[in-house]
């Protein structure tokens, strides 16, 4: 016979428990099948009671468990009341090798008395203290500073119908929407009607209704969430809200960044989405670098993936048309490309990382390194991402200011935000973040500036997360908020398969070690492209910008991510 709920035991004390909370249970479906139940700070071990010397204990970690639910059964004559524990532990896969978070769910009836409302509150008592105890085993990675987001989080979830394969709201209801009700999250749903919805939406809503607002499309949709916010008059306080990715996209360039950061195995798919539903019902936060990015004609955006330049925004603005497949639509925008490959003109600027930085107001005394041509080249024998910049692969790289470098680029810029001082209202609050290291764009830049001489490209790409995609791990060190902007750029001579196998390459992390002579990787904080093409295209996030010379520089730790 099971315990009686009302007779007083310090094990089973349930807020800030200490020790073992024990119980005796039955199976849903059978009352003949009774459980052990112990629960501890960390752990649910279930073991099922028999005379059997060899009985089986299963013990599931509760940084897995995402919820617990108590509740009456269907049936009213009933005297039993029921809680169920959610896990997504991870588990092999069915068909494939490696493991992947799976659902896992735990039932126990619990008739302790004859009578029902002693039997619901048992029920909840262990509901809750399972809840509290998962919430403090939640996944942490060692270094990273974390928040909470509040519970219950009253969440925005924003999903575009459209995007992918047309299939974003479809995985909601058969993923996502399972898994906030067993974690208790309580949320609002807003289906995006048209383009720039979302930012219309968020720049005008009032924040203080939502805890958290969630994408669930693809990176589009939250490039446009993060300029709604920067949009408002309190930015400030509104890029504060905690942002949640879920897949809903064809490349998911953010939620595989953000699964990568959480050092779980590699997933593709819905494997992927059920992974970033996890983290989201977990409700960890922690810091996003935001990277503020200035068009010729004064429009000021704000980035969190990427901007590219060449052969990268050629595939993904090209591919559209192959949407309907999926992300296998890179695959195919990158052979076509590949078929016809450009070369584009262009003059490329950036502050290395390493420098310490100075306001571009102020005329830097830099001290040149002496050059020579006679140095020996190491291009054959190391990494292209370790070639020294003194090579003579990189002897045409000067770090001073090059005055041709706005030459017939733009005519007056004096529009541009000039030295990006922060403007004010009349009641002093600061209308937009300072940019400190740009000069405007028609204005040369800073002497400490790296300058690339060379001027014929296949592609540039300034990155700040992880991945550019499901299936390319562009920068395997980035993290979300590294305070870096992590610039590739090839140099026109790479023929068409090497091209090639530096992507296939991409798939596995490897290509910055591939020792491709045409591929150059730095570490910067602010960098300047000034096309002199007069066909291509320019993307930022995934989106087509005007083309035409363009600046950005890294702002750490601006907005909040829901991370794991």
């Amino acid at each position: 016979m099971e315990k009686d709920a009302s007779a007083p035991d310090p094990s089973r004390q349930c807020n800030g428990f200490s020790g073992v909370l024990y119980g005796e249970f039955t199976d849903t479906l059978n009352d003949g099948v009774r459980y052990s139940v112990s629960l501890t700070e960390s752990a649910l071990t279930i073991q099922r009671i028999s005379s059997s010397p060899d009985r089986t204990k299963v013990v599931f970690n509760l940084s897995d468990c995402i919820g617990c639910r108590a509740y009456k059964g269907p049936d009213s004559a009933d005297i039993g009341a029921y809680f169920t524990a959610y896990f997504y532990p991870f588990k092999r896969r069915w068909m494939s090798t490696g493991v992947a978070r799976q659902r896992v769910e735990q039932c126990f009836r619990v008739a302790l008395v004859q009578d029902p409302l002693v039997n619901l509150r048992e029920a909840e008592r262990w509901a809750h203290a399972i809840r509290d105890a998962s919430v403090l085993q939640a996944p942490r990675r060692d270094g990273v500073t974390y928040t909470e987001l509040r519970r219950p989080c009253r969440t925005m979830i924003l999903v575009n119908p459209h995007s992918g394969r047309g299939q974003a709201l479809q995985l909601f209801t058969g993923h996502i929407q399972a898994m906030l009700t067993e974690a208790s999250v309580p949320y609002t749903l807003v289906i995006t009607e048209h383009q720039n919805h979302a930012r219309e939406l968020v720049r005008n809503a009032d924040l203080t209704q939502w805890d958290a607002l969630v994408i669930m499309s693809g990176d589009g949709l939250l490039f446009e969430v993060i300029n709604g916010l920067m949009e408002r008059e309190d930015w400030q306080q509104a890029i504060q809200t905690p942002l949640g990715m879920l897949p809903g996209g064809s490349g998911n360039a953010l939620a595989a960044s953000i699964h990568h950061y959480s050092q779980s195995p590699p997933a593709w798919n819905e494997e992927l989405l059920l992974s970033c539903g996890f983290m989201l019902c977990k409700g960890l936060v922690g810091p996003l670098d935001l990277v503020s990015v200035h068009l010729a004609s004064s429009q000021r955006l704000f980035s969190f993936l990427s901007l590219a330049w060449g052969f990268v925004a050629d595939v993904d603005i090209e591919s559209e048309k192959y949407r309907h497949v999926g992300a296998i639509r890179f695959l195919m925008g990158t052979l076509v490309r590949l078929a016809s490959l450009r070369v584009y003109q262009g003059r490329l600027a950036y502050l290395p990382a390493k420098e310490v930085p100075k306001p571009p107001n102020e005329r830097v005394k830099a001290t040149r390194p002496p050059f020579t041509s006679q140095q020996p080249s190491l291009c054959s024998s190391l990494p292209c991402h370790l070639v020294p910049r003194t090579s003579p692969k990189q002897s045409s790289v000067k770090n001073c200011v090059d005055t041709n470098l706005n030459q017939n680029s733009i005519t007056n810029s004096s529009s541009v935000i000039t030295n990006m001082r922060p403007e004010t209202h009349g009641n002093n609050k600061t209308a937009s973040p300072t940019d400190s290291l740009l000069p405007s764009l028609d204005q040369p830049v800073p002497e400490n500036w790296t300058v690339v001489n060379e001027e014929d490209f296949v592609l540039v790409l300034a990155i700040y997360q992880s991945h550019l995609a499901e299936d390319l791990w562009t920068v395997p060190g980035a993290m979300a908020d590294d305070g870096l902007i992590h610039l590739l750029y090839v140099t026109a001579g790479i023929s068409r398969p090497a091209l090639l196998r530096l992507f296939l390459a991409m798939e596995r992390g490897s290509h910055l070690a591939c020792g491709c002579p045409h591929l150059v990787y730095e570490k910067v904080r602010a960098l300047r492209l000034e096309p002199v093409s007069q066909q291509g295209m320019i993307t930022v996030d995934g989106e087509v910008v005007e083309y035409g010379p363009i600046q950005a520089q890294v702002h750490p730790r601006m907005a909040r991510l829901i991370c794991g």
